[in-house]
């Protein structure tokens, strides 16, 4: 495939967030991230601890590290409009829904997870603002 069919007009849903996630010691994995990519990492002791990541550039997505909630590891999140036809269509393809969509705020939106069929988990935001 040559760069410029790759270009083409092919039209996604975008990568928005992503979160990496531990059981053990956040802010040795905040520390990690922080000094491998140089990474600000603003920590929210009003949610447990977790940290809020600006990656850097100028429209660039970023993310979250912290306290494992109800998955240790990493997870992206795409955006979309209907998190509810999301899901539905992704149980079509054979994921499951783990997480039905939840407000995180009016400015924010909502959020929701599902696996894919070999298990990995994908998360799904629906933040007013972002284009997908």
């Amino acid at each position: 495939m040559s760069t410029d069919t790759w270009k083409g007009n092919f039209v996604g849903k975008p990568l928005a967030y992503f979160e990496i996630t531990t059981s053990d010691d956040a802010a040795k994995l905040q520390d990690f991230y922080r000094d491998m990519f140089d990474w600000q990492v603003n920590v929210m002791p009003e949610m447990g601890g977790y940290g809020l990541v600006d990656t850097g550039s100028e429209g660039a997505v970023g993310g979250g590290i912290g306290p494992a909630q109800s998955h240790s590891g990493v997870r992206v999140y795409f955006h979309v409009e209907d998190l509810d036809a999301a899901l539905k269509k992704a149980e079509g393809l054979g994921g499951k829904t783990v997480m039905p969509p939840m407000k995180i705020s009016d400015d924010f939106g909502s959020f929701a997870v599902f696996t894919d069929p070999h298990g990995n988990e994908i998360g799904l935001w629906d933040r007013p603002g972002l284009q997908g």
